[in-house]
């Protein structure tokens, strides 16, 4: 049977469905029209540059830091250019695996893989760490033909730090490193602008000058403008900022008798500062021994770190910064000082030196003997302990306390090298702050006594001692102790000093301070220094000091061949030269190597030739001065001017 169809009802459909197809296509087309207008007018200003920024890339330029000189402009800092081959981890699956694939392309030394490890302790897992420095340019094009098996892995350009004299003046200089995780999160809270500068830097002061003037020697970072392929390559520079050189930093150091000083101490620990008594400006600043800075610039690895650490020299201590040692003898002047300034004591009171003094059922004894009467001059020249030890007692530590405070002892110099400690100036409060129990707590009367001849709870460090005595050789005048003169702006070449706070008076009379110059110049020309200063051609002031490493029954013979190397007492001396119009005041600690006028003197009456006398100790002179076998210089010295300086220094100049 034949069905009839209706027409007319499918055209009708048929119409309907093309008029809802229509709607539909036509409202996809205005879905995409209006897409199409909102990404081109609406944001086309956004999404242009988002094309633009996967076009190119912001790469910051990092400036090449700043030289560091000392007084005559001899490089003591500088920078070299090098490759580096840097492991990104979070791009690597296995690392461990990575660096042995490596290994068929580049040599990688155990060193280098220890010095991986340790640097990727303290990095996070997408910061890029060097396994490799130092690249030739054959190592370089070695590895850009096998780069796409390494993804993860690429070499990079690096401006390294170099300190072309090694260990001299290591503990001045400081060094750089890596910025590890805490100090990454110490930046965090640095101002913005400041934050920016550090984009693209992956090193940072960490010691010394180094990290005291950071920014100065930082400059300012750059920025370039690179066109990048698909994959993410350079392909050519659209436009670029340079960076700004950090600024030169010019030391007050004098390198050449830096390390004069050095060379004297030879294997022994110990530290010298010495200090221009009219400026504050410190010429050499020592401690003994000293390490490598280079060593850290790349990263050191787990076994120098170790030797470094684990010596029992103690290597990486600054000795003249945050060593402390009771200052023995060279405290007495000091102390007669206070005696006249507080009217405790006149300089012609006789006090009777039988060899010992009595105090609450206690004998303090003294090791030269009974010396019988001295007034004030002579007790610095004999270095009468029972003087001292009598007028302690007038005194009362409170008293010594509130005299020594304005003299520096046992507070912060305020020197431009960061960590310095204070040391211990005693008193009352500080016992009672100092200590937990009741009874200890209380200050006893025969505490008091052993402080008047620097010892008992008195520790001090060489930078204290070395500023207190330039105070006395400048009459009482108190100047800040710093070691940057001016810094030079590399660009311009200006040279700015930096501005020090004007010296404060501390009050002290002339009659006074000559009594106290008086009996230093007698422990040169005809006490205890005298044979260490025969034949100077001026006349210097001094004081000679031992001091206990390890605290003796009283009473008991001091007997060094019976302790132990590290136990015996420490030699000391403090000066200034000439007496009459000082232009050098210093402290020197030997550590453990016994009479302060057989082992410190020494080493001060050849600084004191070398600056005032342009002389340079003979060979000879020199090697017996490192084992503490000299007095007076021995041989002709030989002009200081004219010793040859080492090729590294005298080659190397500032741009």
């Amino acid at each position: 049977m034949t069905e009839i169809r209706n027409v007319a009802a499918d055209l009708a459909r048929f119409k309907r469905r093309v008029v809802v197809i229509g709607l539909v296509v036509l409202f996809a087309f205005g879905l995409l029209g209006a897409r199409l207008f909102y990404l081109q007018v609406v944001r086309h200003e956004d999404l242009a540059e988002q094309a633009e920024s996967n076009r190119t890339a912001i790469v910051p330029v990092v400036p090449n830091r700043g030289l560091i000189l000392d007084r005559n402009g001899i490089v003591l800092a500088s920078n070299y250019s090098a490759y580096t081959l840097e492991i990104t981890p979070s791009k690597v699956g296995d690392v461990e695996e990575t660096i042995e694939s490596l290994t068929q392309v580049l040599e990688v030394s155990p060193r280098d893989r220890r010095r991986f490890k340790r640097l990727r302790e303290d990095s996070r897992s997408f910061d890029s760490i060097p396994i490799r420095t130092r690249l030739s340019d054959e190592e370089v094009a070695r590895f850009a033909a096998q780069r796409y098996r390494f993804p993860g892995v690429e070499i990079k350009a690096r401006l390294f730090r170099n300190y072309p004299h090694a260990e001299l003046a290591s503990h001045v200089l400081g060094y750089i490193g890596r910025i590890n995780q805490r100090e990454k999160t110490a930046m965090e809270d640095w101002a913005e602008e400041d934050q920016a500068n550090y984009k693209g830097t992956d090193y940072i002061g960490k010691l010394g000058i180094e990290q005291s003037y950071e920014k100065t020697l930082h400059g300012q970072t750059g920025v370039e403008q690179m066109e990048t392929s698909a994959g993410g390559r350079a392909v050519r520079r659209l436009a670029s900022h340079p960076a700004t050189p950090g600024n030169t930093v010019m030391l007050s150091l004098d390198i050449k008798l830096q390390k004069l000083v050095e060379d004297m101490f030879g294997d022994r620990r110990g530290a010298l500062v010495a200090i221009d008594p009219k400026t504050g400006e410190v010429l050499a600043f020592v401690s003994k021994p000293t390490f490598d800075p280079n060593l850290f610039v790349e990263g050191i690895d787990t076994e120098s770190w170790q030797a470094l650490t684990e010596s029992l020299d103690k290597p990486l201590l600054n000795r003249a910064l945050r060593g402390t040692y009771p200052p023995g003898s060279t405290y007495k002047p000091f102390m007669a000082l206070a005696a006249l300034q507080t009217g405790k004591r006149g300089p012609n009171v006789v006090v009777n030196d039988p060899g010992y003094f009595n105090f609450g059922g206690h004998r303090f004894g003294s090791p030269e003997g009974n010396i019988g009467g001295v007034d004030m001059r002579r007790s610095i020249q004999l270095s009468s302990n029972i003087y001292y030890y009598s007028l302690a007692n007038e005194m009362g530590v409170d008293l010594i306390h509130d005299f020594m405070k304005p003299l520096g002892f046992g507070q912060i110099t305020g020197i431009d090298l960061g960590g310095e400690v204070r040391g211990v100036l005693p008193s009352t409060e500080w016992k009672r702050n100092a200590y937990r129990r009741p009874e200890q707590k209380k200050w006893y009367a025969g505490e008091t006594i052993s402080l008047g001849i620097g010892q008992g709870y008195n520790t001090f460090t060489m930078l204290q001692l070395a500023q207190a005595t330039a105070i006395v050789a400048d009459g009482g005048l108190k100047r800040k102790p710093h070691l940057v003169l001016a810094t030079r702006n590399t660009v311009s070449g200006q040279v700015v000093p930096l501005p020090q706070p004007p010296a404060e008076n501390l009050g002290y009379t002339a009659a006074n301070i000559a009594v106290i110059r008086e009996g230093l110049t007698s422990v040169v020309s005809s006490g205890t220094a005298r044979g260490v200063f025969a034949g100077a051609g001026y006349q210097a002031a001094g004081k000679t000091g031992t001091a206990q490493a390890v605290t003796q029954a009283q009473n008991t013979k001091y007997n060094a061949k019976a302790l132990e190397e590290h136990q015996r007492d420490h030699a000391l001396f403090m000066a200034f030269a000439p007496a009459t119009d000082p232009k050098i005041a210093l402290a020197v600690i030997v550590e453990n190597a016994g009479w302060g006028a057989g082992a410190a003197a020494p080493i001060a009456r050849r600084v004191f030739d070398y600056w005032l006398m342009d002389q340079y100790p003979s060979e000879a002179d020199m090697a017996a001065v490192r084992i503490g076998k000299a007095t007076a210089p021995i041989g002709k010295p030989r002009v200081a001017s004219e010793v040859a300086w080492p090729a590294a220094a005298s080659a190397a100049t500032a741009p």
